[in-house]
This record gives C-alpha cells, structure tokens and sequence, in this order.
C-alpha cells in the first residue's frame, strides 16, 4: 500500500528528524560516521576479496577463532561476528566444506556445537591478515593524527555496547 502526500518526501523526513531531534546534535556526525563505515568496509572488503578471494565475513570469522584460541561455540562464534545463529550455520557450512573449519559437538554439552580453525583455515588467515591489515591502515589509521584516532577511540568506546570479546 503507497501513502501519496503532497508533501516533498524530503520535507517530511526533516520534519520527522526535528520531531525527533528538535537540536539536530549529533546528526552530521552520525551521519559522517555512517558514510564512513559503509565506504570503509565495502573498500576493505573489495581488497581483500580480489587479494585473497576471502570475503571478508569469512576472513572475520576465521580471525575470531584464531583470536579465541582456535575455536568457539557456534553462538559464541556469531556474537563475536556480530551475526545471527542461522547465518553463522550457512557461513559455517560453507567454511566446512572448503576445509577451513571443523564443526563437533560439545564435549562439555552434546548439544553444542563447537567451531575450530583448521590448519588450512589458518595458512588462509596468515595470508589474508596482513592484506586487510595494510588496507585498514591506508584507508582509516594514516587518515587521522594521533589525536584524532584517541578521541575516536574514546568516543567510539563510549558507545559501544560495552560488549567485549577480549
């Protein structure tokens, strides 16, 4: 079902926005933030992809393991990627069937299901690692100063979720 107006749709979302936000503070920098992290990580993920023909979900999921020790419980896995259960699975699946993890069940619960990095999915990570890496520092570090990247810091650790994984 369409709502038609008369009213500029552009209009109508600033005055959502003023309803909302009456001061706008912020909003440039939110919206800043957003163009940011959208461009951030399609160039990141284009590089990594053409490089190293891991998309960078996989490479993430992959880093995760290796950060956790070599393995994780599969809900463990998909907060940590910020990613939901099902989606993980399919993602898992996939990771599988191309030997870069190993899924087994739980020792500690039969019911769990545990995720660890394979020795090829490692060989992976060691040669996908410095590509991304390289590409995080040309896109985002060497953008900034010393002072502009504490501040970020500072603020962007200010509004997270306080949801840490070590």
């Amino acid at each position: 079902m369409q709502v038609h107006s008369n009213r500029d749709p552009a209009a109508q979302l600033d005055g959502l926005i003023e309803d909302a936000l009456p001061d706008r503070r912020g909003l440039a920098a939110w919206f800043a933030f957003l163009r940011a992290h959208s461009s951030l990580m399609r160039e990141l993920s284009i590089d990594l992809a053409m490089k190293t023909h891991l998309p960078l979900g996989d490479f993430d999921a992959l880093f995760q393991l290796a950060h956790a020790g070599g393995e994780l419980r599969m809900t463990d896995l998909a907060a940590r990627t910020y990613s939901s259960r099902s989606a993980m699975t399919r993602r898992v699946d996939r990771l599988v069937d191309e030997g870069l993890v190993e899924r087994s069940s739980s020792a500690a619960d039969g019911r769990g299901v545990v995720i660890a990095l394979s020795e090829t999915g490692m060989a992976r990570l060691v040669e996908a690692v410095p590509v991304h890496v390289k590409g995080v520092s040309e896109l985002f570090i060497e953008q900034l100063d010393e002072e502009e990247l504490a501040v970020l810091e500072r603020a962007l650790e200010k509004v997270s979720l306080n949801r840490s994984f070590g």
